[in-house]
């Protein structure tokens, strides 16, 4: 990895700090991983709407859409 101060004329503290975030975000991405995450969060997980039973049509089966007895 090369890096060229384009302009100005950094001290060598201001081009230390400025070496190590770049090096500390290029080693963060590093460290995650690629691709898609593998686990699934419980709340955008479809089985858990299809574990309620499906209400039956008749008087007052939109109620029993969103309060299953």
């Amino acid at each position: 990895m090369t890096i060229k101060v384009i302009r100005g004329n950094p001290t060598p503290e201001e081009l230390a700090a400025a070496l190590a975030v770049v090096r500390a975000r290029a080693a963060a991405m590093a460290a995650t991983p690629a691709g898609p995450p593998t686990t699934r969060d419980a709340w955008s997980d479809p089985s858990r709407i299809a574990q309620h039973r499906v209400p039956r049509p008749g008087a007052g089966a939109w109620t029993r859409t969103y309060w299953p007895s």
